[in-house]
């Protein structure tokens, strides 16, 4: 996976540079936290389209085991993308609670990912992960 590492304002931030789908199963969301995890970085940015189309149909459970990933690693995510598409309610309620909640973010443009990343403090570490 190819990976660019930003430091911005005292943050190390992954961008996931590869435009396909790559995320279509848990074991390949392990692979990407490990390939970040060398650089010590608990920030990631995707863009929708690393996401298999599966990710995007809850019904499916494969954002559920997906996200439970970062979780449980305590790294913050975000996806970039334009999700005003998806028409299924229960997917728009998730993006909604999830942007409030802030670990999971669901963003429009690079720009507003490395904004939303970067401002936030929540302390990261690995003795915090499991």
């Amino acid at each position: 996976m190819d990976v660019e590492i930003l430091q911005i304002q005292g943050n190390k931030i992954a961008i996931l540079k590869s435009k396909d789908a790559l995320i279509k199963d848990v074991q390949d969301t392990l692979d990407l936290l490990a390939n970040v995890g060398v650089h010590d970085c608990h920030k990631i940015i995707l863009r929708e389209n690393n996401l298999a189309p599966a990710f995007f149909d809850l019904r499916s459970g494969l954002a559920g085991e997906v996200l439970q990933k970062f979780s449980t690693y305590n790294i913050q995510l975000a996806i970039i993308g334009d999700f005003s598409k998806y028409t299924s309610k229960s997917l728009q309620d998730f993006i909604l609670e999830s942007n409030q909640y802030g670990h999971i973010i669901f963003v429009n443009s690079l720009e507003e990912a490395k904004e939303k990343l970067s401002n936030d403090r929540r302390r990261y570490s690995r003795r915090n992960s499991h």
